[in-house]
């Protein structure tokens, strides 16, 4: 797909603490007079926000949750993001694909091979230009989650579901440098911000090496 808009995407384990920081990039871009769409997965569309409740909530078999997690994605990239990026929008979008390779993948331990299959199969040409991976020690975010809301499925799971979940978050970092921006988010507010400028400036200027 010929992409006119750009497409950043935010990533991380449940307590990382990158949802606090989209309003804030979508803020920063609308400066600079470019239009921004945010969404999130699962969800993104009135379909996927119906699908996203059973997501959340409900058991099911690892498979049955890999596939709605796709299939959710394709309607989220048939009528959200397609769309934005060729309008010439940018979007930002909580959570995309390396989420599913993570929690699915990492977490639940289903096999990569078959992830990279879906990913094929529902976008094979569209990545995002950049992952903001916000990355933090266990013990912290399980701390930000117990001081926060009531938990949903992912949330309650124990703590080597999420040590499995950020270690193929990482693992997905360094196979995938050039996309891949790891954030240290232990780091105060203000000084993520900063770092985050740098980004979004780079990506605005057209230097994703930076």
């Amino acid at each position: 797909m010929q992409q006119a808009g750009k497409f950043i995407t935010f990533e991380g384990i449940d307590g990382a603490g990158k949802s606090t920081h989209i309003a804030y990039v979508a803020e920063n871009l609308k400066k600079r007079g470019i239009h921004v769409v945010t969404t999130r997965e699962p969800g993104g569309t009135p379909l996927g926000e119906s699908i996203r409740q059973l997501l959340l909530q409900e058991k099911m078999h690892i498979e049955t949750e890999a596939l709605l997690m796709f299939a959710v994605r394709r309607e989220h990239i048939a009528q959200v993001i397609e769309p934005a990026l060729k309008r010439g929008d940018w979007v930002i979008s909580d959570r995309f694909t390396d989420a599913s390779f993570a929690y699915q993948g990492g977490g639940r331990k289903l096999s990569l091979a078959k992830l990279n299959v879906l990913e094929q199969w529902v976008h094979p040409h569209l990545q995002p230009d950049i992952t903001l991976l916000f990355d933090v020690p266990l013990e912290v975010a399980r701390t930000r989650l117990d001081a926060t809301r009531d938990l949903d499925k992912f949330e309650k799971e124990q703590e080597d579901f999420f040590a499995n979940t950020r270690a193929e978050y990482l693992r997905r970092a360094a196979e995938f440098p050039n996309r891949f921006r790891v954030i240290d988010s232990t780091q105060s507010i203000p000084e993520i911000q900063r770092e985050i400028n740098g980004l979004i400036s780079a990506l605005c200027d057209g230097n994703t090496n930076a």
